[in-house]
């Protein structure tokens, strides 16, 4: 589904969606396949492969998958299962060094 505009999920969709705006995904919404677009709010359940700018995961919001974002919010009570990403990081991953690993150095 290639979009334009805003969307709003209070059903059930499978499937790809690629939003130059904002995708909302109500409280009764279930997303199954992946989600480009410029802002994510989840207030239900996605399952696939997320890649935008800013995802708010609300308290009632559950997620299952990977995200790549530059900004991820996640309320209290609000579930993420996965992995994420930080888009356009200055740091790199192998630049980061956790306390443990720089007390045995």
């Amino acid at each position: 589904m290639e979009l334009t505009c805003k969307l709003y999920i209070d059903g059930e969709l499978e499937g790809e969606i690629n939003s130059q705006k904002e995708v909302n995904i109500g409280k009764n919404g279930l997303v199954k396949g992946s989600v480009k677009a410029q802002r994510l709010v989840v207030q239900g359940y996605i399952e696939g492969n997320i890649d935008a700018t800013r995802v708010e995961i609300k308290a009632a919001g559950h997620v299952k998958g990977e995200i790549s974002s530059s900004e991820l919010i996640i309320e209290s009570k609000g579930i993420f299962e996965g992995n994420s990403v930080i888009k356009n990081s200055t740091v790199s991953t192998s630049q980061v060094k956790l306390k443990s690993d720089i007390a045995k150095s």
